[in-house]
Formats: structure tokens, C-alpha cells, sequence
């Protein structure tokens, strides 16, 4: 008898994340396809198999939906190796493999961050995401910007703030967008992005 009670929470958790990972799923297809923004909390909700006071269980606003995409994506492998790359003890090392993780990320989800960033002035959610964004960026761009300094790596008259400034502009989605408009590769965007990073940031 105990076990049994032990074990009916375990297994209503275990069908809640399920769940849940299907409304997230379901709102990513949406976001590639380009019509999240235009769809109804019941489309998304159709679209996970759920009914719409299911979905609501989950999340509370449309916001939430957006903020799970953001929390997902937080544990992206790129992203897990630019802090990595950060920490690297050879200043040049941490500049390449945080650039080349930076493209990697921006490149595996790009649709997804298209649609996200296209109606982030007028979505409140898209704004959000892209808010939290950039504020884990701000933090590892720092942190990177404050390594280099301390290693005495940095151009004479290059100060921490400008080489972090320049760092938040190199590894920006907004960087990334223009120059595959331009119709480089992401192996050209990386080189391109990294000579850049080199001449600016490096003695």
C-alpha cells in the first residue's frame, strides 16, 4: 500500500513533463514555421494534443510559452561550450571557441530565433526572450572582455568596457542575420567574425 503511494505521484510528475515537453514542442514547430505569432492559445494547444485548460496548467500566458523556449535552449550544448571555451587558459583559444559556439548556436536555431526576434518590439513574450538573451550574453561577453584584460591581451588603449562593447556587437544574432543575408556560410561568418574579434581584441 505505502509503495503504491510512493509510487502514483512519480508517475503523475513523470506524464506532467511530458506534457509540458509537448506544449513546448508544439510551440517551437509553430515559431520555425513562422506562424506562432498569428496563432491562437487553442491552435497551440491542438497542436500539443492537449486541451486548452491542460496547456493552461503549464503556463499561464502565452509569455510562459515563449520563456520555456528560452529555458530549453539555456542548456543548448554550444551554449554549455562558449562558457567552456571562456575559461579556456590561452586568450586566443576562449576568442575562437566562443565565436565559432556563438555562430553554432545562432546557425542550429536560427528559425527559431527569426521568428522570436522579428516581433520582439511588438510581442511581449519575443521581448522578453530576447531580454533574457541577451542578458546571459551580457554575462559570459563580460566575463570574457575581464579575462582578456587580466591577461594583459588587450590593444593598447583598448579598455575592458570598449572590448566588451565590441564583444556584445560580434556575437549578437543581429551580427549573425546581416552577414548571412550577405550570403556567407556560417564557416565564413565564423572566419570573418574571428579575424574581426583578433584585430580588435588581441595585442
Amino acid at each position: 500500500m505505502s509503495s503504491n503511494r510512493a509510487y502514483r505521484p512519480r508517475r503523475v510528475t513523470r506524464k506532467a513533463e511530458e506534457t509540458r515537453a509537448r506544449i513546448v514542442a508544439a510551440v517551437r514547430e509553430l515559431l520555425v514555421e513562422g506562424t506562432y505569432h498569428e496563432s491562437t492559445v487553442e491552435e497551440v494547444a491542438d497542436r500539443a494534443g492537449v486541451s486548452r485548460a491542460t496547456l493552461y496548467q503549464h503556463f499561464a500566458s502565452r509569455l510562459d510559452l515563449v520563456d520555456a523556449i528560452c529555458d530549453t535552449l539555456s542548456l543548448h550544448p554550444s551554449l554549455l561550450a562558449i562558457r567552456a571555451a571562456i575559461g579556456a587558459d590561452d586568450p586566443e583559444q576562449a576568442l575562437s571557441g566562443t565565436i565559432a559556439n556563438v555562430v553554432a548556436f545562432w546557425s542550429a536555431e536560427n528559425a527559431v530565433f527569426a521568428a522570436i526576434y522579428g516581433v520582439a518590439e511588438i510581442d511581449p513574450g519575443a521581448r522578453n526572450f530576447v531580454e533574457r538573451q541577451r542578458a546571459d550574453r551580457h554575462g559570459e561577453m563580460e566575463r570574457l572582455s575581464r579575462s582578456l584584460q587580466r591577461r594583459k591581451c588587450l590593444p593598447p588603449g583598448t579598455t575592458q568596457r570598449r572590448a566588451f562593447a565590441l564583444l556584445m556587437v560580434l556575437t549578437s544574432y543581429e551580427t549573425y542575420r546581416e552577414l548571412e543575408r550577405t550570403g556567407l556560410s556560417d564557416t565564413e561568418i565564423t572566419r570573418t567574425l574571428h579575424e574581426t574579434a583578433r584585430a580588435l581584441l588581441l595585442r
